[in-house]
């Protein structure tokens, strides 16, 4: 078979994207995570007397914990692939990623299976974190020159 008639034949049969509706469910999802956040944060501050900075923390080890277990529980994998983006971008998505690499790589042990493999791609989220905030950074104090 010819290239050209593969490509064709793959492209006939590959399901179309609706990047629309897509877009709206990331745009939906992101929000209620933006919410359930604010509600965590609003409810440490005032039902437990916690100052904003503190439960600004704790809403995110909230969200950290909910994200592992749905993760652990099987969950996480459905809700990702409905929502895509909204719920996968936000810190619960990091944590989800971390946990089901843990997950699949736990029957090769603690240092060869979990430490040598959990990083696997929250690493390179990491890696191009630090690096594109160093060079923000420097180029705000290049241009502002650090009075910002």
């Amino acid at each position: 078979m010819e290239k050209n008639t593969y490509k064709q034949i793959v492209k006939k049969y590959t399901p179309k994207e609706n990047r629309l509706f897509n877009g709206f469910v990331a745009f939906v999802s992101g929000g209620l995570m933006g919410v359930i956040g604010q509600a965590l944060v609003t409810f440490y501050e005032r039902m437990l007397d916690v100052p904003n900075k503190e439960a600004l923390s704790y809403m995110m080890i909230t969200l950290i914990f909910i994200g592992c277990l749905l993760t652990c529980l099987g969950f996480f994998d459905k809700w990702v692939h409905f929502c895509k983006a909204g719920l996968f971008v936000p810190i619960t998505g990091f944590a989800h990623a971390m946990q089901s690499a843990a997950l699949d790589y736990k029957k090769e042990g603690l240092v060869t299976g979990i430490g040598a493999n959990m990083f696997k791609l929250t690493g390179s989220v990491i890696i191009f974190g630090v690096v594109s905030a160093y060079v923000f950074g420097l180029l705000r104090f290049i241009l502002f020159g650090g009075n910002v």
